[in-house]
């Protein structure tokens, strides 16, 4: 990467009829970057992306490519620099998806727009990289969401582009073809230095794929950076307007609320990462729960900080010595029902389950199949 930026959103305005949607809009972009574009519904994600594919003017600012004021570049050769896929259908009567993949190739034909051999290969192989080629033959307006997804990523390919906009390009697609779709956009950023920019409802998708991060909220950027920087809790509690439930910015999660009530019924033993699944589980089924011994360090520490009405937690590292031990059997006592979930051997907990066994509280193994409290 140079230290001079390839793209370049410079005191940006954006909106309808010179109506502002997102004011002061500042960005630098470099080569091969990815992008990734998110905040609420409504707050001018596909706003951005229509106006820097020039669908709509600027109410002010401007943006840059190559250090060019891009409305001063035609359209033909914006065309061969940049592809667009954004949330409207095209409409296309009888026209096979091949058809609409070899579109890409229209820059760079003649006014009669014929296929030599070598665009004819570059449309296979664009095809074959979006695991399309199957779809070759069909009609474009008879597949699915998902599929016609993948053909427009094609149709892009083919453009053989500089930089890619996409508009929630994951929003029909399941699980193999969302991972499919990022993996051919991360290999096209690193591999070809093409630059993408695209909107994502998938905040955790946004924070593995991109780069760097720009969200937008009410008429206003709420930020630009590195996915440590902008996905920090608070932030994105904010970002979203988030009351009930959290989001983890360690795993990406969203999680929903405690359970009500601050009076824990259950105790769960947990640690090493046996007790998430209880914990939600218990969360599900809007039971309030206390837990630990947890290290601070721990993936379990993670989500009963979020979940647990009560957690006896020690710093990483640090041994538990008999006050916290203490504490933790007085919670278990009040609870009276003990869940142990994985090997307590394992965890620091060794020492509370033989001491619950002892005096006699009802301990359930959490890792019987279908267990009920």
């Amino acid at each position: 990467m140079t230290d001079t930026p390839y793209f370049v959103i410079d005191d940006l305005t954006i909106g309808y009829h010179k109506v502002p949607v997102i004011r002061d809009i500042s960005v630098k972009v470099q080569k091969g970057e990815i992008i990734a574009l998110i905040g609420p519904n409504g707050a001018g994600k596909s706003t951005l992306l229509k106006t820097i594919a020039r669908d709509l003017e600027p109410i002010r600012g401007k943006i840059f490519l190559e250090g060019r004021d891009m409305q001063t570049i035609t359209y033909r050769e914006l065309s061969k620099k940049l592809a667009v896929i954004l949330t409207e259908r095209i409409k296309v009567e009888l026209t096979t998806c091949r058809d609409v993949v070899a579109t890409g190739r229209y820059p760079y034909t003649g006014r009669l727009g014929v296929l030599r051999g070598e665009d004819q290969r570059i449309v296979d192989e664009a095809m074959e990289t979006v695991h399309a080629l199957e779809l070759a033959e069909r009609d474009f307006n008879a597949i699915s969401d998902g599929q016609r997804q993948r053909v427009l990523l094609a149709r892009a390919i083919a453009q053989q582009p500089e930089m890619i906009l996409l508009d929630e390009p994951t929003s029909f697609l399941d699980v193999r073809h969302k991972l499919d779709l990022l993996t051919i956009l991360t290999r096209m950023a690193r591999k070809k230095n093409i630059t993408v920019i695209m909107s994502l409802h998938e905040i955790d998708l946004a924070e593995k794929v991109a780069d760097r991060i720009l969200t937008v909220k009410g008429d206003t950027q709420f930020g630009f950076g590195a996915p440590g920087e902008v996905f920090e809790e608070q932030a994105i509690r904010k970002l979203y307007d988030i009351e009930d439930g959290y989001f983890d910015p360690l795993f990406g999660s969203i999680e929903l609320k405690k359970p009500a009530g601050d009076t824990p019924e259950v105790f769960v033993l947990a640690g090493a990462g046996t007790g998430i699944s209880v914990y939600r589980k218990l969360q599900r089924e809007n039971v309030p729960f206390a837990t630990g011994v947890l290290y601070e360090n721990d993936v379990d520490y993670r989500l009963a900080r979020l979940l647990a009405a009560e957690t006896v937690s020690v710093p990483a590292f640090a041994a538990p010595d008999d006050a916290v031990y203490e504490k933790a059997f007085e919670t278990m006592r009040r609870c009276g029902r003990i869940l142990l979930a994985g090997d307590a051997a394992r965890t620091p907990n060794a020492p509370l389950l033989t001491r619950a066994k002892a005096a006699g509280l009802v301990v359930l193994d959490a890792k019987t199949e279908g267990w009920t409290l």
